[in-house]
């Protein structure tokens, strides 16, 4: 077994990226706080091809050294939009036909390997405040709750490992031929 250099991974240009039939996926950002969290997310984003990002309240957006840091270029890979509201962005999506899930734990929440998505749908998932958590009034306004299942003692994952999470299972789960 060999180890592939970086020439040999097949890359795409950022404008291959950006003409690329993207994964029917749409990321929210309620009111992250952490900069590294939020160019994890891009990176994660950008590698599995997801569709956009959409950062709300006091989530920082691009440009930002501290939020590069992390991307390592992704944030112009990955199309973004902000919006002040994370209430207002999730009725916009449901109003574009978009099932709108938190990924939060709450009551009646279906655990993540339980899930499943429908190829004839798109999704939007929204992701918490590192202390926070999702919004209250926001969950109220999804389609559902998915629960990543946990079983130590913090039951609590950092934002952007949640966000790599639920988007590899659900590129996996819908998109696996383009695999």
């Amino acid at each position: 077994m060999r180890k592939l250099k970086n020439e040999e991974l097949g890359r795409k240009s950022i404008e291959e990226l950006q003409n690329e039939a993207k994964n029917p996926l749409v990321v929210v950002l309620d009111n992250v706080r952490s900069m590294n969290n939020i160019g994890s997310v891009f990176r994660t984003a950008d590698a599995f091809l997801i569709e956009k990002i959409i950062l709300c309240g006091i989530t920082a957006t691009p440009p930002h050294r501290d939020i590069q840091k992390t991307a390592l270029g992704a944030t112009e890979s990955v199309e973004w939009h902000y919006a002040e509201s994370t209430i207002m962005a999730v009725k916009q999506l449901k109003d574009l036909n978009y099932k709108v899930y938190a990924i939060e734990q709450a009551e009646g929440a279906v655990y993540l390997q339980n899930f499943v998505p429908l190829k004839s749908e798109k999704y939007a998932f929204v992701f918490g405040n590192e202390v926070e958590g999702v919004d209250a009034d926001c969950v109220k306004l999804c389609n559902g709750c998915i629960e990543i299942p946990q079983f130590g003692h913090k039951h609590s994952l950092n934002i952007s490992v949640s966000a790599g999470v639920v988007l590899w299972d659900m590129v996996s789960k819908l998109c696996f031929e383009k695999i």
